[in-house]
């Protein structure tokens, strides 16, 4: 009897685990750089989306580059560039970006040992796609002539850009997550770079193909500052723990899980 009541109370006791938030133990100059940078991030994303967005409701300031970088791209086409930015635009598109993300959500949940960071990465894909799907119709901003769009016609609006936005969220909260807790500047900086060339090379393809502007693939260059500033502010609050500091309950942990 007691051996069945321990191996029925262990996967209940195991998966109470996983859903614990993880704590981690950093000198306090670490903390203190997070916080700052998540602020940063939140202001300065907060002010160019502003710009941005004031720019478009009154066609003037930023907006009036739309134009422009439209007629350069235009006449920088190419049969060899195309099916590059085609094929960019489906990588990180509304059907395959969900599954993507999905996947990485749930084997990430199923393997680490905590499923805070899976979760966090879910909430901020989320927090994106609402964004995105609330400020359009709001915004109303006109996508370029379908004439000039080269995979398909799409006359929804265009502010701001889903594609831009998703896989600027999905890469930049990815590569914070699994650094901060590896905490190796070269790996920091590898994935940070990785993660910017993929995010421009995607604005790239959304101004080349035809379907967005400057003005909207800033703005969600823009949100997406604002959304990984506060992931990466609740994340440092609520697992970053300074050696010395009192935790509530007497725990601390100060493992770090690299799963």
């Amino acid at each position: 009897m007691e051996r069945a009541k321990a191996r029925t109370s262990r996967p209940d006791s195991g998966w109470r685990r996983k859903f614990m938030v993880e704590e981690r133990s950093v000198p306090f100059t670490e903390r203190k750089r997070l916080y700052t940078t998540a602020w940063v991030l939140i202001i300065t994303g907060l002010v160019l989306f502003l710009v941005v967005l004031i720019g478009v409701l009154t066609h003037s300031g930023f907006q009036r580059l739309d134009q422009p970088v439209e007629t350069w791209f235009l006449a920088h086409r190419s049969t060899t560039v195309t099916p590059l930015m085609i094929a960019l635009a489906i990588a990180f598109g509304p059907v395959t970006l969900p599954i993507v993300v999905l996947v990485v959500v749930v084997v990430w949940t199923i393997r680490a040992r905590h499923a805070w960071r899976p979760l966090l990465l879910a909430a901020g894909m989320v927090t994106g796609l609402v964004f995105a799907q609330v400020l359009a119709p709001l915004v109303r901003h006109p996508r370029p002539p379908i004439g000039s769009m080269l995979f398909g016609a799409d006359s929804s609006f265009s502010f701001p850009s889903g594609h831009v936005l998703g896989t600027a969220d999905f890469l930049l909260l990815l590569a914070f997550l699994i650094a901060s807790r590896r905490r190796k500047r070269g790996f920091t900086s590898t994935a940070v770079c990785v993660a910017v060339v993929l995010i421009l090379a995607q604005v790239v393809s959304r101004l080349y193909l035809g379907y967005h502007w400057i003005s909207d693939t800033t703005a969600s260059l823009a949100l997406s500052m604002v959304i990984v500033g506060i992931v990466m502010a609740v994340d440092t609050a609520r697992t970053v723990r300074v050696p010395g500091e009192r935790v509530e309950g007497g725990h601390s942990q100060t493992q770090v899980d690299e799963a």
